[in-house]
This record gives structure tokens, sequence and C-alpha cells, in this order.
């Protein structure tokens, strides 16, 4: 028969069980940054360009729901890798509002820059509320461009023999990808910068073959792998990050995002990628 004491000291050991995993989903992992590194082999790819760096940063969700001088310090520690190119795909603040957009100034004075080139898409959140609010759109472009970012949007841009092609985003009103997949060129060494990877799902490609960078999806944020992750907001739920091979010579990669939504991971931790590039 179980004494009231052991009822105490169970009911204890339970609360314990329960507690710290909501402390290490709110305050451990949501600033534990992970750096991926990995290869990305890139078809037509100069070889004055084997082995330089190129770093993805994506959905920095500057807003009032985590403290965003986190991404400051992980800005800090991305330098420490020195890039050759950096991409940012999008969602750089939350709602949009002038003093999240002001915040953004903040942070974006100690963004990270490649030796070489530093790209950047819009996400759906930088159009602001219902995601169709172009004037904001157009300020987050300013203020990024201010600080040394070249913005793509439903245009390509090459450097050093890289082509970079960046859509604006699904959700938006602007997302008119066939402006630029009509008229690329495949003898091109090309990268695709496309925030929602629900657009690989899109008739918009044109026959493209080769690595499409996204974001958008934060890898869920709580997840248990191999069984489930409970929030995505995508329509095709394969789509939840890392390496996805689309079985048409297309190469997708999600990354799990450097900001969140919410001050919540759980198995997801926020990820800045590490890319050394290499002759497919």
């Amino acid at each position: 028969m179980m004494t009231r004491k052991m009822f105490i000291k169970k009911l204890a050991q339970f609360s314990v069980m329960g507690i710290f995993p909501a402390l290490y989903s709110w305050q451990i992992e949501p600033f534990w940054v992970e750096f991926v590194q990995r290869k990305l082999p890139v078809k037509n790819l100069p070889q004055t360009l084997e082995g330089k760096i190129l770093m993805q940063i994506s959905d920095l969700h500057v807003g009032n729901r985590f403290d965003w001088n986190f991404l400051i310090d992980s800005f800090q520690k991305a330098r420490q890798f020195n890039p050759d190119f950096v991409i940012y795909t999008g969602d750089f603040v939350n709602h949009g509002t002038m003093d999240e957009q002001d915040d953004l100034k903040k942070v974006m004075k100690h963004s990270v820059h490649g030796k070489l080139a530093t790209f950047g898409i819009l996400g759906n959140h930088d159009y602001g509320k219902d995601w169709k609010d172009t004037e904001c759109s157009e300020n987050i472009c300013h203020i990024l461009q201010n600080f040394g970012i070249s913005m793509l949007k439903n245009n390509s841009e090459e450097s050093h023999g890289l082509n970079f092609i960046g859509f604006e985003d699904l959700w938006s009103p602007n997302f008119y990808p066939n402006e630029v997949m009509k008229s690329y060129d495949s003898s091109k060494a090309n990268l695709v910068l496309c925030h929602n990877p629900d657009a690989c799902d899109r008739n918009i490609w044109n026959g493209y073959q080769g690595w499409i960078l996204s974001g958008h999806t934060h890898g869920g944020q709580c997840r248990i792998p191999g069984i489930i992750t409970p929030v995505l907001p995508v329509q095709n739920k394969k789509y939840i990050s890392g390496e996805i091979d689309l079985q048409d010579g297309r190469m997708l990669y999600i990354n799990r995002a450097i900001g969140h939504s919410f001050q919540i991971r759980f198995m997801v931790r926020p990820e800045i990628t590490v890319f050394t590039l290499t002759q497919a």
C-alpha cells in the first residue's frame, strides 16, 4: 500500500519530469544554434569556387516573441566561418510593424556578409498583415539593401560564376517566378532561393535541375523525429527540414530557421547552414 510519504515523493518525481522538458524547450533549445556543415554539389560550378563557403541564414522573425539579441550573438559566431557567400532566405520580421522594422535595423547592423556576395529574398511575414502589405515589404527591402544585402525579387544575379535566382514569396501578391525561370540559363551554375518549399510543387520550373534553398517551416519547431511533427505551415508534409531529393533532378534543402514564431523548440534546434561548394 502506498503511504502518504511515498505518494508525495512520486508526485515530486513526476513534477520534475514535466518541468525540465518545459524549461528546456523554452529557455535552452530556442537559443542553442546549430551550425550545420555539409557539402553542396553544384552543376557547372566554376573551378575557382570549389571549396568556397556559402552560408544560409533564414527566418530571423525579429519581433517581441523572443530576445532578438540572440540573433546578434549568433551572427558573431557565424562570422568565424568566414563565408564567401551569404544568403538570407526570408521572414526577417514577425509582423512587419514599424517597431519591428526599427528593431530589424538594430539586428542587421551586425549582419553576416559574404566576402564575394550577399543576397536575400523575402518571406511571407515580410509582407505584414495577411501577407499582402507591399509597402511593408518594400520598407524591409530598403532596410536590407542599406545594410549591404542584394535583394532578389523574381530575378537573378550572377556573382563570380554562381547564378542566384530569387523568388518572391509564394503567399505574397508578388509571386511571379516565371519572370525569371522562363529564361534561366541551364548552362550556368544556378541556385534557386525560395522561401516556401511548397513552391517546389508548382508548375513553374521549366526543366530546372539543381538546388533549391528554402526556409519557412522552422523544422516544425517541436517534433519527435520519425514519429510526429505536429505543426508544419506547408501543404506538402514531407517538407520538414534538411535535404530532400525531388526525384527529377532538383534537390531541396530546408533550413530549420534561426528565429522562432514562438519561443519554443523541442528536438529542432535553430540552424545556420554552412555549405562547402563542390562541383557536381
